[in-house]
């Protein structure tokens, strides 16, 4: 016996499949699309890659607010050097009468102390053209970047260390005490031991890394047992550190026995970082650490077992914990790993060029910066490296400009600070520019495709 004919309902006649009809719908939305949108000449409807450059240049991505922001922070850093500066502020008072004046005064003003900045960072074209007629050497050619890369490579190290906490769900305030211990540890190892060269730049700089993984052991287990938060473990010990470092250079076998004042026995020669470029330029072997650093960080977060476990650490403790992970020993990790970064620059500032013995100074901020030098770098590790050259770049060419403009090297920080305000706030930027929404998806999609 046949069965009839499936009616059209009839549960024998199997539907068209949820893929089927999006497929059908994609194609009816392609066409309409299609039919809608004006082709471009030569490029069979598609975008050509100039245009599509053109589009993405004045969006909302990450790189044109952050260049954005640079000029906001340029723009406010010219105002402020205007207001500080009592006779260009005075040709303000008449500027109806003569607005040339004030024009002409602050644009020299200005560009004066920009260009000093620029070449105390980057270039000094009359430093190249003096080389060039041969009154000056070719140090002062690259004096400009030496000085730049060496105030870059402890920030690299801080700046990772606190991106690398943050990327694990903790913020590390405790990079400035990390520092200070790993750099207590360095100069301690670098005086006090009698070992040969080679061998003692490697023990005092791995004595620096290990005075900064035990600062950093300490919240880490604190916040891993007790739920202690790591703000607050941090910052007490920063200032523990602090004034240990301030106590134990007074002390006897420490203390310059030439000296009156707080500072230690200098570094010996074979524990020092070697110079790159001979002895007349300060950039050292620290540089090259940082980059190394840098990388060994990229690798840990995108290509380990233990970057994945932080990871998903900092994106969901329990969901972390569900899946087997243990919260507790990760936790541990991440501060000993950050602080060991942070101990390795701390131990650049006195086994570099930057200094040659301890003071209670001898760390400055670089443990603070390295906050800024994260955010700024977005917590990623390249981008953290690129923060701290920019970073590193400003201070040097603010020296620069407070010896030739009588800019007050204080600008720079407030330059620093105003880069990273705006950066932080991307939404205001966004508005203040008229930025368009980012087309990211698009270009990925036109990619995909081909041109």
């Amino acid at each position: 016996m046949t069965n009839p004919d499936p009616q059209p309902g009839s549960p024998d006649k199997e539907p068209a499949t949820e893929a089927q009809a999006a497929q059908t719908a994609l194609g009816n939305t392609e066409r309409a699309e299609t039919a809608t949108t004006p082709k471009q000449p030569g490029d069979g409807g598609r975008p050509s890659l100039g245009r599509l450059f053109l589009d993405n240049l004045w969006a909302a991505n990450t790189f044109t607010v952050t260049l954005l922001s640079l000029v906001l922070a340029m723009i406010v850093g010219a105002v402020l050097i205007i207001v500080s500066d009592p006779d260009v502020l005075a040709t303000y008072s008449y500027i109806t009468a003569r607005p040339s004046d004030a024009i002409n005064s602050s644009w020299t003003l200005v560009s004066e102390a920009y260009a000093n900045l620029f070449k105390g960072a980057v270039f000094d074209p009359e430093a190249f053209s003096g080389w060039l007629n041969g009154s000056n050497g070719w140090e002062a050619v690259l004096a400009p970047i030496s000085e730049t890369l060496t105030y870059t490579a402890p920030l690299v190290f801080t700046g990772l260390s606190v991106a690398l906490a943050f990327r694990g769900g903790l913020f590390n305030i405790g990079a400035q005490g990390q520092a200070t211990i790993g750099v207590i540890l360095a100069a301690l190892a670098g005086f006090l031991l009698p070992l040969p060269p080679g061998l003692h730049l490697l023990v005092a700089v791995l004595a620096g890394a290990l005075g900064g993984a035990i600062w950093g052991f300490i919240p880490g287990i604190l916040k891993a047992k007790a739920g202690a938060h790591e703000v607050i473990n941090t910052i007490m010990l920063n200032y523990i550190a602090t004034y240990f470092l301030t106590w134990l250079i007074v002390q006897n076998g420490i203390q310059d026995p030439n000296r009156t004042d707080a500072i230690s026995r200098p570094v010996d020669a074979s524990a020092q970082l070697p110079r790159l470029l001979g002895d007349n330029l300060r950039v050292h072997a620290g540089i090259l650490l940082a980059v190394l650093a840098t990388w060994a960080v990229a690798w840990l977060l995108n290509r380990s077992t233990l970057g994945f476990e932080l990871r998903a650490v900092g994106a969901n403790p329990d969901a972390a914990r569900t899946a087997g992970i243990s919260v507790t020993r990760t936790y541990v990790l991440i501060m000993v790993f950050a602080g060991i970064l942070a101990g390795l620059g701390g131990s650049n500032m006195v086994l570099g060029s930057t200094a040659s013995a301890l003071t209670p100074l001898v760390v400055a901020q670089i443990g603070f910066d390295g906050i800024l030098v994260a955010l700024l770098g977005r917590v990623k590790p390249w981008g953290v490296a690129l923060a701290a050259l920019l970073f590193g770049a400003l201070q040097a060419g603010g020296n620069r400009m407070q010896s030739y403009s009588g800019i007050s090297l204080e600008l720079v920080t407030v330059l620093q600070a105003l880069i990273v305000i705006f950066i932080a706030a991307p939404a205001l930027v966004k508005a203040i520019f008229q930025l368009r929404a980012a087309r990211a998806a698009r270009l990925q999609t036109s990619l995909a495709k081909g041109w």
